[in-house]
């Protein structure tokens, strides 16, 4: 038995999340994390090589790596801005309607021009 196209569209994308509760917060992360990184790095001539120990705990901030951080910029940024709607198989990300979910009612069609509505 197959599984339904909208479970398969599920599986398929996961829902990994590197995102931040606010801008500064994530901002102030990737400072902490790049300045770990580059402080170990040049550190090297002066303390030897023991400061390549702290370069891991970057690790830690970057909540995995510097990708991980950048798509967590992304993330933080269109937080509440962008949905992910998925139909039959096919994702799209669109404009979120903030008011409409609020009074769950229908979003209002903007952008269409009025002979197609």
């Amino acid at each position: 038995m197959k599984p339904a196209q909208g479970a398969k569209a599920e599986a398929a994308a996961p829902e990994t999340n590197f995102a931040s509760k606010s801008v500064p917060r994530h901002l102030a992360r990737g400072a902490i994390g790049f300045g770990l990184i580059i402080g170990s790095i040049a550190l090297v001539p002066v303390a030897g090589p023991a400061t390549l120990l702290a370069a891991p705990l970057a690790l830690l901030a970057f909540r995995g790596c510097p990708t991980c951080w950048m798509v967590g910029l992304a993330q933080t940024i269109s937080r509440g801005r962008l949905e992910r709607q998925c139909v039959d198989g096919v994702c799209t990300l669109t404009k979120a309607h903030t008011a409409a979910k609020a009074t769950d009612e229908p979003a209002a069609r903007t952008n269409v021009p009025a002979a197609s509505q």
